[in-house]
């Protein structure tokens, strides 16, 4: 590895990224995402020996990322064949625009390493912090897409995802690419087995204590509240077809009537349920103020529209509550919207050169101004958080902490399995990073209810039509991560540049 030049070496490095991704969901082969890190070590270290070390150290992070977006992300093709028509000719764009923007983040961390590369652990530690700030910034600057960070490979042990109630998912991404990038001290003439066994003894405390949380920590549930998430599973290409609507709007309500054994008291639909807007359809409001009749709630994502004099009308992605008798108790706007999905930067220059929303609306849509936390009677009180909303660690809780996190989706955008099941987990992280449980309804699929802890209690698989029924978990105390955020992240930042700068002044030995 250390020795590839050329076209061999910038391969090797994608090949080395896209298998890394094999440690995110649908696989959870997380030996791969470590492994990926320990080949990244050395091919920087190939890099010393060039000409321009710190250009050749960036364009193998760059292939290195390139390969793990292209592969792990490989889902949001399937958005731009919803319409063909309209979209399919921007799918080879996408395939190499997309992943290779990403990929600019790592070739940053990766050149910005090679600058202080030592030989010994001193570059472990360097690569370690470059790469977990890449990271942090892939997950704020443009909006932020926090999508498969490292954290997220350890999707198959739900014990060692309860780390991120002591410290959250960025600090869980800086600990889990230090284990996979110490692996590279094993391939030395003297294999250095140290560092490698210290954080090997590390995740193996970790696994242990999660195992310990969950297996002292019961869900309970909160008592006399029963929810139904409903999942249409209307594929996108159907649903605002005019010949559908019909259909589509009488199977969310055929759904939500089922009976049952324990009948809900609360029915939430999915992201933009309503096949209309619904403040034009006053039948369709009748029929929501039978269904929420005897107190019973309705939650919905629906598409909103506001009505202006003096310029165009703006719309929503809206989350509205419904109480007794059809009454509209709230209603919330999405505040975190999804680049070229639901607006498009620069638009008015990228309209000239015939890029358009996927969605389906003229324009962009408006900005809500939440996270909120809205007080409901009956219940305890809700955050709503509209389909990638629940991707940003420690930006979910609005004005006070919920009781619960409703997250509406609308994964038929994603694909039939790796995208949805990546959205599920990230969910699920959420829950277990504030101590909060989660129902989450989706089109599609995957509806479930999620505890606090991150167990799924209640679910329905992908591609089904049909209802979850069950209790809401209730809350827990405040986690550590939920008092003091990202703090936990920069502290360990500031321990391991610290730990870099003394192996490199070689003040730290066996």
């Amino acid at each position: 590895m250390r020795g590839l030049r050329g076209w061999r070496r910038f391969v090797f490095a994608s090949v080395a990224g896209g298998l890394s991704a094999l440690g995110f969901a649908p696989f959870g082969l997380f030996p791969f995402l470590l492994a990926g890190f320990a080949a990244l070590v050395l091919l920087i270290d190939g890099a010393q020996t060039r000409p321009r070390p710190i250009r050749s150290a960036a364009g193998a992070g760059f292939a290195f990322g390139f390969g793990q977006f292209l592969v792990g992300l490989h889902w949001i093709g399937y958005a731009f064949m919803v319409n063909p028509g309209a979209h399919e000719w921007q799918i080879p764009f996408v395939a190499v625009l997309f992943p290779g923007g990403l990929a600019l983040f790592i070739a940053l961390a990766a050149g910005v390493a090679a600058a202080f590369w030592r030989e010994g652990p001193s570059r472990i530690f360097v690569l370690t912090v470059c790469y977990a700030i890449a990271e942090w910034l892939r997950g704020h600057i443009l909006t932020g897409f926090p999508w498969n960070i490292a954290a997220y490979g350890w999707g198959a042990s739900l014990a060692v995802l309860q780390s991120a109630a002591l410290f959250g998912s960025y600090t869980l991404t800086l600990l889990t690419i230090l284990f996979g990038a110490s692996l590279a001290e094993l391939f030395h003439a003297r294999p250095k087995w140290i560092l490698p066994a210290v954080m090997a003894g590390l995740f193996t405390v970790l696994w242990i204590g999660g195992e310990a949380r969950l297996a002292v920590t019961p869900t309970v549930d909160v008592p006399g509240v029963r929810l139904r998430l409903v999942q249409p599973d209307v594929p996108q290409a159907e649903k605002y077809e005019p010949r559908y609507i019909l259909r589509n709007w009488d199977r969310l309500v055929s759904l939500s009537e089922m009976p049952a054994k324990s009948p809900p008291t609360i029915i939430v639909w999915p992201e933009a349920a309503p096949p209309f807007l619904l403040e034009r359809e006053p039948p369709a409001l009748d029929q929501i103020a039978v269904l929420t009749s005897g107190r019973r709630l309705l939650m919905t994502g629906a598409i909103r529209e506001q009505r202006s004099d003096v310029g165009p009308n703006r719309f929503y992605n809206s989350f509205f509550i419904f109480g007794s008798g059809g009454k509209l108790l709230a209603t919330y706007d999405k505040f975190h919207l999804v680049p070229f999905g639901e607006y498009l930067p620069f638009e008015k220059t990228l309209d000239k050169w015939g890029l358009t929303k996927l969605t389906g609306i003229d324009g962009s849509f408006a900005r809500g101004d939440g996270p909120h936390t809205y007080d409901v009677p009956g219940v305890p009180p809700v955050g709503p958080l509209i389909c990638y909303e629940i991707l940003f660690p420690g930006a979910v809780v609005g004005e006070k902490r919920p009781g619960w996190f409703v997250n509406v989706t609308d994964d038929s955008w994603f694909g039939p399995w790796a995208g949805p099941l990546q959205h599920l987990l990230v969910a699920r992280m959420r829950a277990i990073e504030e101590g909060i449980p989660v129902a989450r309804a989706a089109n599609t699929g995957i509806s479930a209810i999620i505890d606090p802890l991150g167990r799924i209690t209640a679910t329905l698989s992908l591609d089904r039509q049909g209802v979850v029924d069950g209790s809401l978990p209730a809350a827990i105390a405040h986690t550590l991560y939920s008092r003091f955020g990202d703090l936990w992240f920069w502290l360990f930042v500031s321990a391991s540049m610290g730990l870099a700068l003394m192996f490199s002044r070689g003040k730290l030995r066996n």
